[in-house]
Formats: C-alpha cells, structure tokens, sequence
C-alpha cells in the first residue's frame, strides 16, 4: 500500500514538472520570436541611406550650397530669400524643436525646409524621402505637423480677418489702384482636387468628374488673401457653397465688419461697400457681379468692363498661389485634414511673401499688367504649366436679384459714365 502510495506521488511530481517544463518551454519560444521581431524592427527602423541624413541629405548640402552660392537658385528651390527663411524660422523655431532621448532629432530648419519644398515642388513624399534622407512616414509626418505649426504662428499676422478700419483701407487701395469706389475685396471660389476620400461616395464628385473641395477666398488690391473658407465638398452646387459657408454666411448677413454706407462721389447718394465677383455669384447690395447677357447697352458694358478689371485681382492672386506652390498642380492624397492644413499653410506663406520686397516672389511680369490704354498683358503665371487641378465653380449662390441690390449697381454704373469714367473704357 505505501508502494503504491509512493509512486502516485511520484508519478504526479514528474507530470508536474513535465508540464512546467512545457511551459517554460513554449515561454522561450515565444519570448525569443518577441526578440527576433524586436531585432528585425530595430535593424530596420532606420535604414543605411537615411544614416547619412547629416552627410549627404539636401538640407545640410544641396540648401546650404544655395544659400551660400546661389541666391537665386535658393529662392527656386524654397520660394524665399535666406533671410526670409530666417524669420520664418525664428517665429516658429520653439515649435518645431523636438527632444529625442533615443536618436537625433531633425533640427526645426530641416523640418521647415523639408515641409516647405515639398508644397513649392509638388513632388512626392517618397522622391522627398530620398533627397532628405528620412523615411516616407517621416516625411508625412513632418509635413502635417509643420504646416499646423506654420498656420498657427503666422495667421494672426498675415490672415487676421480686417476689422471695419482695414476694410476702409483696403477699400481707399481699390479706389486709388482701380478706380473702384466703395470695394473691399474680390470674391473667388476654386476646387482644389483630391483623392477621393475612404467611403465617402460621392460627397466630394463635382462637376468635372473629379474629387474636390472648395477653397473660396476674398482678396485685396494687391494679390493677397484677405478672408478665406476652406473645405466644402465639391458636390455642392448652386446657392450651397456660399450660403452655407462660414464666410458666405456673414456676408449674407452684414456680419463682416464693412465700413458704414458712403458715397462715391461729392455729394452723391450712400451706397453700402461691397466685394466684387463673377457670374458665378449672386447679386447682392454688398456683391456685385456683371450684368448677364451679350446684347447689353454701352453702360452696362463699361460696368462689367469696369468690375471685370477689378475681378482680376482673384483671379491673378490664385494664379501665382498655385504656380508657386505646386502641391496644387496634381490631386492631393493626403486625408483631408492635412490637405486643409497645407492650404492654409501656403496662403499664410503667400500672404507673408507678397509683403514688403516680393520682387523675387512675385516679379512685375508674374501677373497680368495694364498699359495706359487698358490693354492688358497677361502674367507669366499663365505659362507655368498646367493648373488644371485648381478651377472655378460654376455658380457660387443663387441669382434672386433684390431691388435694392440692383440699385446700388445701377447707381455705379452712372458713376463711370461720369465722374468715375476712365479714359481707356469707352473702346472696352
């Protein structure tokens, strides 16, 4: 009986320590296949060729070249002067540092480099991988972290809305450059093309049979972005992209600050200030647009000669901003957030360069010019290639023209007939 006894226990000890033995056994094995993941991840995590960032990347080579050698060059490559680069940099340098404990942060003027030369370029992430020597997941991470970075410390200072006084001056720089009494801005609104975003079906189709959304934006006299609204789907058609925009809904309700009623000649009737725009947009007492129809009376001619001449200024102001930032020239696959970022990231950017010297930004010819006979030129712009991926809505809002709209356009067109008439229009 205790033989027996004694060898159940023995028996059960050595099940016992079998079992544990499997399990330490399956342990090792998992652990060391954990290992050989950990090893493979680590001996690629940086591979050979982005070792060499220091050495051989564009940024601490090619860069560098330019800035000490070729101005000119430099200004090609990154759209703005060394010292303009510079300022940049230090507004936004704290941001863009980072503190990595495991490997070598990329410094925050190789980030904004890198960021700004892929929206200038419009070449892939993967061709940027390349020249920077760093990953393509790095580079889309370095692109949608900057260009938040970038929006956030420069649209207090170069897209800050106009308050009821900036208006009045933009408004005096309309009147002066031309001859447009009482205008604060000209209205446009563009599709920017887009991979279709996952299941989204066709919430983004428009009407050329792409994917998009919609960038609509007010400008000054001077080929800047003064108001901008970014992200609605390219199936809107109609009244539905400006009613229900956040811009379009504060024009259409006097929401925007303009300065209070005045008139456009010496002892002339108030009329309210107002922007400019195409067909595309609806009559309103603060939007004008041109008379429709082809067999029109002479006055009405020379108005929407007149508002034409002044609508270009959208018109050019778009064109240099795709021409020099050419991510816009093919459809954008990145997700929508971060195609909306580089937007405002790039008229923050184009904002900034048009002030001030912008000669190498933005040079005489670049935009269309007139001579003292109203004959125009157009701007080099138009020859940088195919901008196809940019284009112009159809119709901004619905055609129910108001009395009192139709008033205040009648009453301009009076006024070039007489006191505001400019010599070159009769022949337009």
């Amino acid at each position: 009986m205790d033989t027996n006894i004694a060898n159940n226990y023995n028996y059960y000890q050595w099940r016992r320590q079998y079992i544990v033995g499997l399990i330490l056994i399956y342990e090792w094995h998992k652990n060391k296949k954990s290992l050989q993941k950990q090893n493979k991840k680590r001996r690629m995590w940086v591979r050979d060729i982005f070792l060499k960032r220091s050495e051989q990347g564009d940024y601490n080579n090619l860069v560098r070249e330019m800035r000490l050698g070729d101005i000119s060059r430099y200004h090609n490559y990154l759209r703005m002067s060394p010292e303009q680069f510079d300022y940049l940099l230090s507004k936004m340098e704290h941001a863009l540092a980072k503190n990595n404990i495991v490997r070598e942060p990329i410094p925050p003027g190789e980030r904004l480099a890198l960021t700004i030369r892929y929206l200038a370029s419009g070449d892939s992430m993967m061709s940027m991988s390349y020249s920077y020597r760093v990953g393509k997941s790095t580079v889309s991470y370095l692109v949608k972290e900057t260009c938040k970075i970038i929006w956030k410390c420069l649209w207090q200072d170069y897209l800050k809305p106009p308050n009821t006084e900036k208006w009045k001056e933009i408004s005096n720089d309309f009147k002066r450059v031309w001859q447009m009494p009482n205008c604060v801005g000209a209205i446009d609104g563009k599709h920017v093309v887009i991979q279709a975003p996952p299941n989204s079906g066709s919430d983004f189709y428009n009407y050329k049979g792409s994917h998009s959304i919609v960038l609509m934006s007010i400008c000054d006299p001077f080929y800047k972005f003064t108001l901008v609204d970014i992200g609605a789907r390219g199936r809107q058609s109609d009244g539905g992209i400006l009613r229900n925009s956040e811009m379009g809904k504060k024009l259409i309700e006097n929401q925007l600050e303009f300065p209070s009623d005045c008139p456009v000649e010496y002892g002339g009737e108030n009329i309210p200030f107002y922007i400019v725009g195409d067909e595309a947009f609806p009559l309103r007492t603060n939007l004008m647009r041109p008379y429709p129809g082809r067999l029109l009376s002479q006055e009405k001619r020379i108005f929407n000669y007149r508002l034409s001449r002044t609508r270009r200024v959208s018109e050019n102001t778009f064109g240099i901003w795709v021409a020099r930032w050419r991510i816009f020239r093919r459809p954008i696959n990145t997700c929508l957030e971060t195609t909306e970022d580089m937007i405002k990231a790039t008229i923050c950017l184009h904002n900034y360069l048009m002030e001030g010297r912008h000669e190498l930004y933005c040079p005489k010819n670049f935009v269309d010019m007139e001579d003292a006979n109203g004959n125009i030129t157009n701007g080099l712009w138009r020859e940088e290639g195919d901008s196809n991926n940019v284009y112009s809505s159809t119709r901004m809002g619905s055609n129910n023209t108001t009395l009192n709209a139709a008033k205040v356009r009648s009453h301009l067109t009076s006024h070039f007939l007489f006191d505001g008439a400019v010599q070159f229009q009769w022949n337009k």
